[in-house]
């Protein structure tokens, strides 16, 4: 049997010694650290869960015991089933009693000694551990990553918070691209409110109160994005985007996020993090390819997984000229095959220039709304006949552009 943690610790070095007593054990390692014990926690651990069902958590109280044992009790009450060892300096009977209360299945004292340490991985594998099937009930985020200016990247963000819209989902769409700043710009849209004012009442935030100050686009789905200033940039912060998000996805089914190619911005970052899933939006150009082979190794050394990141190869075209990469080039230059490929269509430029998203005027779009609506299902997991026809391996992708 295998042992598979989520690791939640303030503290780096304790984070360290958990991943160096798993060395040593066969089919053990560490598939997610997150750095902060708070009552959000369970956001991110939900979300893990879903990608990891058979995960145990290990949760460092020494920071702020009550905060931690908190946030401990809150990851416990959304999901009842998963196996927990709290962790603390301090062992005595009251503190270890106040873990069981809140849900913890074993419990590790600090320093971690190893031989304690693998007692408390033999039990968490001798114990039967059943498995969620139900799902999260928390909403989705979904965020676009440019390898480079100039892909597509908020355009396919724009078309699939549409998309999702259209289907009678809540779908928020955030523009976290600072300096383009092009996701209202494609809607049509002058935005009164930004997410200075969304930082500026944080505290107080509520549905009420967000539905009323944000964009509302006609198809259903609410917009915010920076500041049209360029010098506002640094009002909302890391540690805004962590509320808010948290926030959003208790509230909304699906949060979009246009990061543009800010792979290395704190936000953007943070919105990586927190994403279901990440699309690395590619063309078959060189220079995009070689940057999404650099934005590929930077994730992987920030501890993403394949799993969460997608390549998209967006204007994806069979034609073999100098300029561009076949997808087999693609795919062996990023070790990791395309996900989906989206074609050239006329449709896309047409609508950027009546400000308006491909997908709302399905019969002008003609089969490169088809394609896209294809891909949406794909993405979000949704099961149609049509996905079938179009799905997307190395073969499924030349006959998707062939038709």
């Amino acid at each position: 049997m295998s042992i598979s943690l989520l690791v939640a610790s303030n503290d780096e070095h304790f984070r360290e010694m958990i991943r160096e007593n798993l060395l040593n054990m066969q089919n053990a390692k560490v598939l997610a650290e997150y750095p902060e014990v708070n009552t959000n926690l369970y956001i991110r651990v939900l979300q893990d869960l879903e990608r990891h069902p058979e995960a145990a958590l290990v949760v460092d109280l020494s920071f702020d015991f009550e905060t931690g044992i908190a946030a401990m009790g809150k990851v416990k009450q959304a999901v009842p089933e998963l196996y927990v060892i709290a962790s603390n300096f301090q062992a005595d009977g009251e503190a270890v009693l106040s873990c069981l209360r809140n849900g913890a299945n074993d419990f590790l004292t600090q320093p971690l000694k190893r031989i304690e340490f693998r007692d408390a991985m033999q039990r968490l594998e001798s114990t039967p551990r059943r498995v969620s099937t139900t799902g999260s009930r928390l909403g989705k985020i979904y965020t676009f990553l440019g390898a480079k200016g100039g892909v597509g990247t908020t355009t396919l963000a724009v078309n699939f918070a549409a998309v999702l819209a259209q289907r009678k989902q809540q779908t928020v769409l955030l523009d976290f691209d600072w300096t383009s700043n092009e996701v209202a710009m494609q809607l049509g849209a002058s935005p009164q409110y930004t997410l200075m004012e969304v930082g500026e009442n944080l505290g107080r935030m509520d549905q009420a109160l967000f539905e009323g100050f944000v964009t509302r686009d006609p198809l259903g789905f609410f917009l915010v994005g920076p500041p049209d200033s360029l010098d506002q940039r640094g009002y909302f912060t890391e540690p805004m985007f962590r509320e808010f998000s948290t926030f959003l996805v208790e509230k909304y089914q699906s949060i979009v996020v246009d990061a543009g190619r800010n792979v290395n911005d704190d936000v953007a970052l943070a919105a990586l993090q927190a994403s279901n899933t990440i699309f690395l939006v590619v063309t078959q150009e060189y220079p995009a390819i070689r940057n999404a082979q650099r934005y590929l190794s930077f994730l992987m050394r920030m501890g993403f997984s394949q799993d969460q990141i997608k390549v998209v190869i967006n204007r994806y075209t069979k034609k073999h000229d100098p300029h561009h990469a076949s997808l087999e080039q693609v795919q062996s230059t990023l070790n990791q095959a395309a996900f989906y490929g989206i074609p050239n269509a006329p449709a896309f430029l047409a609508a950027v220039n009546k400000a308006r998203p491909m997908v709302q005027d399905r019969e002008a779009a003609g089969e490169a709304d088809r394609v896209f609506r294809s891909f949406v299902d794909k993405a979000t997991g949704v099961k149609r006949e049509e996905t079938a026809a179009a799905a997307v391996g190395k073969s499924g992708l030349k006959s998707l552009i062939s038709r």
